[in-house]
């Protein structure tokens, strides 16, 4: 608690009373299940992603890094799906469920956009960015 202030006084506490945890962010299964089945959300998208950062890794074949953060870009965009559709969704929520989905929906995009143009021999031809590398003395393909 904090101290009693006079009426007069606009002096601010000195020890706040605590947060509170952002909605949503009760474990999503009771506490008779392990941890990671109680947070099954977190851990559902913590190995999705972790399986993009395997691929990406170890692959030996053309383009197997695009692959791999596919898959990696997927797997924040599926974080955010389960922020916007569940209602309790554990160690997931961080802020507010707005700030959550529009931050992992904006990381999920950038990922899988950049992971499309990204060269050499790029899965998505934007014209735009042809036209930015030429100003940069980029000779065009």
């Amino acid at each position: 608690m904090t101290e009693p202030r006079s009426a007069r006084s606009r002096r601010r506490p000195v020890k706040t009373t605590g947060t509170l945890p952002p909605e949503g962010s009760a474990a999503a299964l009771g506490r008779d299940h392990a941890l990671p089945v109680r947070q099954w959300p977190i851990t559902l998208v913590l190995l999705v992603v972790g399986a993009g950062l395997a691929v990406t890794w170890f692959a030996d074949f053309k383009d197997g890094f695009k692959y791999g953060l596919l898959i990696l870009g997927c797997g924040v965009l599926l974080g955010a799906v389960l922020r916007l559709v569940l209602p309790e969704v554990g160690m997931l929520a961080v802020r507010s469920r707005f700030t959550d989905v529009i931050v992992l929906s904006f990381l999920g995009v950038s990922i899988v956009l950049l992971t499309l143009v990204a060269q050499p021999n790029p899965w998505v031809q934007i014209p735009l960015l042809d036209n930015i590398g030429q100003l940069m003395g980029r000779p065009r393909h």
